[in-house]
């Protein structure tokens, strides 16, 4: 792989492991504390932080996949987010990092959305990138 090619992935991922903090953050900080007036709201910062997760961690494998184009990109990424939803399924039903301190059905709901919504934004990338090389 080209010196930058490794760079760019490493820029990206970086990038999104701050905007994870970031997010996580500012849903605690003020998200949650300002929209805590319903349960409909209260329900959504909760499960936010697993949908985030989720969502960006699985995107991880997604820049090197684009660029280095290997042969089965795909599968590595479905199984890899597949992977993340697993992990942070089993971590809110037996606990294991502090992140969660009971079971929520609507945390595992927004981990299997985020993981979902990261092979969807895989899969829109890839195709316009095979569009744009067409033309």
């Amino acid at each position: 792989m080209i010196r930058k090619d490794k760079k760019k992935i490493i820029v990206i991922n970086a990038f999104l492991v701050a905007a994870l903090f970031g997010l996580v953050s500012l849903n605690k900080e003020f998200l949650r504390p300002a929209l805590n007036h319903t349960n409909l709201l209260k329900d959504i910062t909760g499960c936010f932080p697993n949908f985030i997760a989720a969502f960006i961690i699985s995107l991880a494998p997604v820049t090197a996949v684009i660029i280095r184009k290997p042969e089965r990109g795909r599968l590595i990424v479905y199984l890899f987010s597949m992977t993340v939803f697993i992990i942070l399924m089993i971590e809110e039903l037996n606990p294991m990092w502090g992140a969660s301190e009971y079971y929520d059905l609507y945390d595992i709901i927004a981990s299997g959305l985020g993981s979902l919504l990261a092979i969807g934004c895989f899969e829109i990338l890839r195709f316009f990138i095979k569009k744009v090389r067409k033309a």
